[in-house]
């Protein structure tokens, strides 16, 4: 799939088929996040990706907004080292994610980890040094129904030409 194309199609999935995610696929879509643009190319992020469902049913239940976490194949968490840009930089590695996912036919849902009060927790279960802020988690499986585009503002109510209007 053409990058143009992900990006445009890409939607948050919740609902996953139990099909595995072969290892490769994963690797490929790590490595996509590894080459992420970063704040004086730092590169200050690690992953770490969770396929075990025992795993991935502890750290649903820890988020308020992850529980499908749970039933997704795959979780890859983003953590960062704590640089000025670390939230900037894991953002991009966070979003190639998703783009080379949607390439590969695979669904994802952005989970939210910076600032949130279980924080702390994910970095303890998954044994997360001090260092590093977690960033994101993301669900990561086969959908089982294709996604329907959803409303997006038009181009025309976003875009400014010069100035502000």
């Amino acid at each position: 799939m053409d990058a143009l194309k992900a990006i445009k199609e890409r939607r948050s999935i919740r609902d996953f088929n139990e099909q595995g995610i072969p290892k490769g696929v994963i690797e490929d879509i790590i490595d996509c996040a590894r080459l992420a643009p970063s704040a004086n190319n730092i590169q200050p992020w690690e992953f770490v990706v969770i396929t075990d469902r025992d795993l991935r049913k502890r750290i649903a239940d820890i988020t308020d907004y992850g529980k499908f976490i749970a039933t997704s194949p795959v979780c890859i968490i983003i953590f960062c080292k704590e640089t000025k840009y670390y939230l900037e930089d894991g953002s991009a590695a966070t979003e190639n994610i998703l783009i080379a996912a949607k390439a590969y036919g695979l669904g994802t849902c952005w989970v939210a980890g910076d600032k949130k009060p279980y924080a702390s927790q994910i970095n303890e279960l998954v044994n997360i040094p001090l260092k590093f802020k977690l960033v994101s988690l993301i669900a990561l499986g086969y959908p089982k129904e294709e996604a329907k585009p959803h409303g997006k503002k038009a181009l025309k109510e976003v875009i400014h030409w010069e100035k502000y209007q």
